[in-house]
């Protein structure tokens, strides 16, 4: 009874000769085919014959006939012609021509549209991230334009009645520009989602040709998929910034302050990464208790309470330079002997290296500098009235600089000349991600992570600046100084508080702590070498020790 309701409520599809109830198909000609019809559409002559079947089982088959002799189904493939062939046809018109087997152009065809196929859904995984990234833009910037908005009254209201046509000016100019980014960042939207939607479609079609040997539909479909494009770069478009200026009543605007970057500037990223080898992480084998093979003593003075040793540098030559409580960077080798001592501006706080120099940044001046072959303090760029803190050279050739004005933060990828590649400030809902980031590496599937330590914690960002996880213990046990990265991907974070180091996965997951035996005392420096090895800078102590992690 329940069947006969349900066969009643669909859809019932009639003979196309008659209004009868459909039984048969006939593939050869397209037609539906009921009881009584099924014989009089027999007795019609066809060039191509009739092909009949029932009607649940029209789509079933996916034979392959030739186009020479319907009647023939297709066993080959002829490579002068391009196309596919019977037997009769293997034997007379073909006969000397470069053939195959059909199975084989197949196989070939299916291949090239499963790597195509493969590339392209890849990539809609990252699409549809960035895609909720931007559709949760688009219901947030009004929180960051009113931040910008309040800014703007703040100092409106210090200047009174005098200055109010100045603020509802510099408002109008902040709406146009909100409608302007909210404008773009939809248009954004609606492409991200045009993209997916074709990218679904291909997927289904692709999907679709795995079951059918139907060569000419797949050479039709192979050139369209290979046309197919995927974004290679990720527009990302910054906030405004207002900048105050001095009172004067002569000169309200210049003084009062103006919104800068009044139009929507565009950053564009890119979407190529390094990809992790599969196996990468299922090859690692750690050593159940490290061992300290050597302990370097960098000499770096103690003033009062504070640290001796902050920062490490690897060479390309098995060498370290360290940076100290001193206005000075030294080199060693690994056995310890000191081989350059270099002046510089500012303590050794953050150092890095960059085309095998070694650099540091000068708070006091808010500069990046360099060392030159000769000594030389060069200063790169300055980072204008933001305060630099931590730096590291990416695999590009960029650099990623902590950056923090007041009570905002923000990282910001600088070309090797100074230039404003991206600024990563805000997340999706336009909430600050950063209190007070510190110390910074860039791990080898593009993240990006900052150790924060008002927040406590190591936070992670992919290389396009969405947020990616965030790590962090008990404050009262756990203190996150610095961050570095291995080759495998390793997150490897010193743990001042906790005198250990803490390793985890890519993907911020704990793996296990390292301790070695000799153990360590306020570790606040790091640096990894090749084969399983760091050095951990020890803070108080001023000394260096070189750990065996991985067998």
């Amino acid at each position: 009874m329940a069947s006969e309701e349900e066969n009643q409520g669909q859809h019932i599809v009639e003979c196309d000769l008659c209004e009868t109830p459909v039984s048969f198909y006939c593939r050869r000609c397209g037609v539906n085919l009921c009881d009584s019809c099924l014989p009089i559409h027999m007795r019609v002559k066809s060039k191509n014959g009739h092909d009949v079947v029932d009607y649940v089982s029209k789509d079933d088959d996916d034979t392959c006939f030739c186009e020479s002799h319907p009647k023939n189904e297709c066993s080959a493939y002829c490579k002068t012609c391009n196309v596919s062939i019977c037997m009769l046809c293997v034997s007379i018109k073909h006969k000397s021509h470069e053939m195959s087997e059909l199975s084989d152009k197949i196989e070939e065809l299916l291949k090239v549209i499963a790597k195509e196929n493969e590339r392209l859904q890849s990539f809609k995984h990252e699409l549809e991230s960035i895609l909720d990234h931007t559709t949760k833009m688009v219901s947030s910037i009004s929180s960051i334009y009113k931040q910008k908005k309040d800014e703007v009254t703040a100092r409106g209201e210090e200047w009174h009645k005098e200055i109010e046509k100045t603020v509802k000016k510099l408002h109008q100019e902040l709406d146009d520009m909100q409608k302007e980014h909210e404008a773009l960042l939809k248009k954004q939207e609606t492409e991200y989602k045009g993209i997916l939607k074709n990218l679904d479609q291909i997927n289904r079609r692709a999907t679709s040709l795995q079951k059918s040997n139907d060569v000419k539909e797949m050479q039709t479909f192979i050139p369209m998929i290979e046309k197919q494009k995927t974004l290679s770069e990720f527009t990302q478009y910054s906030f405004p910034t207002f900048c105050e200026g001095k009172i004067d009543a002569d000169y309200l605007q210049s003084y009062f302050g103006y919104v800068i970057n009044k139009q929507v500037q565009e950053n564009k990223i890119s979407f190529t990464k390094k990809k992790l080898k599969v196996n990468e992480f299922t090859e690692t084998k750690f050593f159940e208790i490290p061992t300290v093979i050597s302990v370097l003593d960098t000499g770096f003075p103690a003033y009062g309470i504070s640290n001796r040793l902050f920062d490490i540098a690897y060479t390309d030559d098995n060498k370290v330079w360290m940076g100290g409580n001193t206005k000075e960077l030294k080199l060693f080798d690994l056995q310890g002997h000191l081989h350059r001592t270099v002046s510089i501006t500012y303590v050794g706080s953050f150092i890095y290296m960059l085309n095998k120099q070694v650099g540091y940044i000068d708070e006091n001046k808010r500069a990046v500098k360099i060392i030159s072959n000769s000594n030389n303090d060069v200063t790169i760029f300055t980072t204008g009235d933001w305060n630099p803190r931590g730096i590291t050279s990416t695999a590009s050739g960029d650099l990623l600089v902590c950056l923090y004005k007041d009570n905002q933060s923000k990282v910001v990828r600088y070309s090797s000349t100074g230039g404003v590649l991206q600024e990563i400030q805000y997340d999706s809902l336009c909430q600050p991600i950063y209190s007070s980031p510190y110390y910074i590496t860039e791990n080898v599937n593009g993240d990006i992570i900052v150790t924060d330590w008002k927040k406590n914690s190591v936070i992670a960002v992919n290389r396009l600046g969405i947020l990616r996880f965030s790590y962090s213990k008990e404050k009262n046990i756990f203190f996150a100084s610095a961050v570095v990265h291995d080759s495998f991907g390793h997150v490897i974070i010193a743990d001042y508080r906790g005198d250990k180091i803490h390793l985890l996965d890519r993907d911020g997951q704990f793996l296990r702590y390292i301790i070695p035996r000799e153990g360590i005392k306020s570790p606040r420096a790091l640096c990894i070498m090749g084969h399983g090895e760091m050095i951990v800078g020890e803070g108080w102590t001023g000394n260096a020790k070189k750990i065996k992690y991985l067998k």
